[in-house]
This record gives structure tokens, sequence and C-alpha cells, in this order.
């Protein structure tokens, strides 16, 4: 589980933003200005810090630059919309991107796991059972055998995957697919997609031990998921 400190001073943000990074299985943890985002830097480990410009307590870029003197830590800046000088200084300081305000959550995710990715602090292969997913080459094979999913079958995948031993209902994933497809898509869509990603990645797709129906609630993915390093 990928662990970001995000600071930023405005309560409403830090309560949302962190529902939604812990609802993407992350660990979240937060500061509200300069002086308490370094000192958690310095006593803990971090994989990714989020960081807004404007602070209660001194500034972003004062933050950014201290950690980029002594760390690879990837920084991500939240700025204000259509703030050119905030978007350059925080690049020339070294920060790895960043997304103006206000954002849509699941744009912040993907950009999230993007830098993650780039910056190796993400494994790139994750696994379970006989069941290998390379997330950087975006390649799936069962029992050392290539599977070629859809756009969308390999979408929902990573939603599992991403919310591993987590009881995923079957709204949040109409949502997932809808958001991938870009078009209308129903509950009988749904259970299109759940039944032909089984009969790709399961051993038994009439006995699923990988994604598991759980009775009235929806779907889970099985909890012994590995990681390792490229394939």
């Amino acid at each position: 589980m990928e662990k970001i400190l995000l600071v930023e001073d405005d309560k409403d943000i830090v309560e949302n933003l962190s529902a939604v990074l812990k609802g993407e299985g992350f660990s979240v943890c937060t500061a509200s200005g300069q002086k308490d985002a370094l000192k958690a830097v310095e006593q803990e480990a971090f994989d990714l810090l989020l960081l807004d410009v404007s602070l209660r307590d001194g500034n972003g870029f004062a933050v950014c630059s201290a950690v980029k003197g002594s760390s690879d830590l990837p920084v991500i800046f939240l700025t204000a919309s259509g703030d050119e000088y905030s978007v350059v200084t925080g690049l020339d300081l070294g920060a790895e991107d960043y997304i103006s305000k206000p954002f849509r959550p699941r744009e912040l995710v993907s950009r999230i796991r993007s830098v993650l990715r780039r910056c190796g602090k993400t494994q790139a292969v994750l696994e379970i059972e006989d069941l290998r997913v390379d997330t950087v080459r975006a390649l799936v094979t069962k029992g050392g055998q290539e599977c070629f999913l859809s756009a969308l079958e390999y979408r929902l995948l990573l939603f599992f995957l991403n919310h591993k031993g987590m009881v995923l209902s079957r709204n949040q994933l109409l949502e997932e697919i809808w958001d991938a497809a870009g078009e209308f898509v129903n509950d009988n869509t749904l259970t299109v997609y759940i039944k032909r990603l089984r009969e790709k990645i399961e051993t038994d797709p009439q006995n699923p031990r990988i994604i598991r129906t759980v009775r009235g609630l929806g779907y889970t993915l099985a909890d012994e998921v590995r990681k390792s390093g490229r394939m």
C-alpha cells in the first residue's frame, strides 16, 4: 500500500481528498503547514507528497525545495486554476507533476498512479495464484500464457487489484466501467464483463477463486495478492 503525505490547510479538502485516496487503496497522512510537513517527512517514509502551494504556515515551494534537497520523494503540486507562475516554479523545483484546483478525483488518482509508476514507487507486477499483471506493460498472463483482455476488462481487473480485500458494490463497478467507456452502461453490461473476465483469468470460471461474489453486496478480489519486480 503506497503511503501519501497530503499537505493542505483547507480542512474540507483534506477530509474529502483523504476519503477518496483511502478508497483507492492508499495510506494517507496529513499536514496542515510547512513545519508539520517537514517534520513528517523526517520521521516517516512516504511514497509521494501531495502538496498545496499556499499554506497558512509557510508555503509549498519551501517544502518541495527542502524535500528535493535530501531525497527523491515524488511531489505533485495542487495549484490554483490558471496560476502559471506556481506551475512553472513547482516544476523548476523538481516536482514531478501538478494539478489545478478544482480537480476531478479520478484524474488526480490517475496522475498519482502515473507518477508512482514513473518514479518506481509502486511495484510493476501483481500476482494472484497463477495470474500475473504487469501494470507498466499492461500485460496479463495466466500460467505463463498471455491473457488477451479488452480495454474495459483490463480496467475492471485493475480496479479490483487496486481495491484488494474490499467488497465492491455493483454501483461502484458500474461507475468505473462508465467512466472508461464514455457511454451508457447498465447492470447487464457489468454482468457480461464480469463473466468474460472470469472466463479469461479463472481456472474454473464456474467456481471463481480470484474475483469472488459476495452475495447481496457485490464482488471482492481474493486478498492473497503478491507484489514483485518486473517480469
